[in-house]
């Protein structure tokens, strides 16, 4: 393994401790239904069943999804499982970054990292908001 393709899984180990990834077939299923899916992974060696599942949510959810280049063992491990057939990327600057590692050690990311490059938006400052006015006590006559 690549210290490119081991940044990319030690990624998703970070983004499972920060809640932004959906693991397994029923959390992904999910969050593409809900919309809060950003990307949806397969694992090299997943069963067909399982491939067709995730890319039929995906799909349905208007998400990107891919097979990455690890089987369910190294994928589980990096996730802290026995193995891992898909799982999904909730948050879209993750899932970029992802992206971009995986297009550095392969060339067959190379496609859907250009569509993924300038994406992330950046955060845009809070605006101040304006004090309330406050309201005169009703004056009550005895």
């Amino acid at each position: 393994m690549t210290a490119v393709t081991s940044n990319a899984l030690s990624l998703l180990g970070l983004a499972l401790r920060g809640g932004n990834l959906a693991v397994g077939e029923e959390p992904v299923g999910e969050a593409c239904k809900t919309g809060r899916a950003r990307l949806v992974l397969t694992a090299a060696d997943a069963s067909r069943n399982s491939v067709d599942r995730a890319r039929r949510w995906a799909e349905n959810g208007g998400v990107p999804w891919l097979t990455v280049p690890w089987g369910k063992e190294a994928l589980g491990g990096a996730l802290g499982r026995g193995s891992c057939a898909m799982a999904a990327l909730t948050d879209r600057g993750l899932a970029a970054a992802l992206i971009r590692k995986l297009a550095e050690a392969d060339p067959a990311y190379q496609p859907l990292a250009g569509d993924w490059a300038g994406e992330v938006p950046r955060p845009q400052p809070m605006k101040k908001k304006k004090p309330r006015a406050r309201k005169k006590p009703a004056v009550r006559e005895i």
